[in-house]
């Protein structure tokens, strides 16, 4: 399964400069808020935890540009569920600015962000939300018959939900780190696949 999953990715290798180059500033970008937030956010339920987000503060502006290389997103807003994302986009219209949680302009620009690129990987053909961001088909399905102008009004619910992608999996973290503080181009590609590995356990679970 593992292998299918993989060679999924290997036939959507034709995504267009413009996905992967997002998806590059987006991870850059992910890795700056982190590093910014050792105190605050890194220690809210949610949030980066604070051992990953002190693992990122040391890299430089160029270290954390070579880790953010990743062919897939290192940042998270639940993508993988469906239910959360069923509620979501369903009341989504409910919310309003006053039940907004606190959170700086940089977070605040982040998940929209985050959400515009969720938003238009899954508004196309193919896997692509799959294997970029761990979405699940029926978040992808529900993100599709969701217009543009509905997105803005998520910000505020997903705030919260903004983590690293598998922020469980220590070894991950530290290897990316690692490599990147040594700009060791082998160990960067090392690592990215074993990022692919841990995306293709997370959709195909062992028995």
């Amino acid at each position: 399964m593992q292998e299918a999953f993989v060679g999924g990715w290997a036939q959507e290798s034709h995504w267009s400069a413009g996905v992967q180059g997002s998806l590059r500033d987006l991870n850059h970008r992910f890795l700056d808020l982190a590093a910014s937030r050792t105190d605050a956010w890194a220690a809210a339920d949610g949030g980066l935890p604070l051992r990953l987000a002190r693992q990122v503060a040391p890299l430089s502006t160029a270290q954390r540009a070579a880790a953010a290389e990743c062919p897939y997103a290192l940042f998270d807003l639940r993508f993988d569920d469906d239910a959360h994302w069923r509620m979501r986009l369903e009341a989504g219209a409910g919310w309003r600015v006053t039940e907004a949680p606190s959170a700086d302009d940089d977070m605040v620009g982040f998940v929209r962000l985050a959400l515009f690129y969720a938003w238009h990987v899954a508004s196309g053909a193919g896997l692509k939300a799959q294997l970029l961001l761990g979405m699940n088909g029926g978040t992808a399905a529900a993100l599709r018959r969701t217009t543009v102008h509905q997105l803005p009004s998520l910000v505020a619910s997903e705030m919260p939900n903004l983590s690293a992608r598998w922020s469980d999996c220590s070894s991950f973290w530290h290897t990316l780190t690692d490599a990147a503080s040594r700009a060791d181009a082998a160990a960067l590609r090392r690592v990215q696949l074993y990022g692919l590995q841990l995306a293709a356990a997370a959709r195909f679970p062992k028995s």
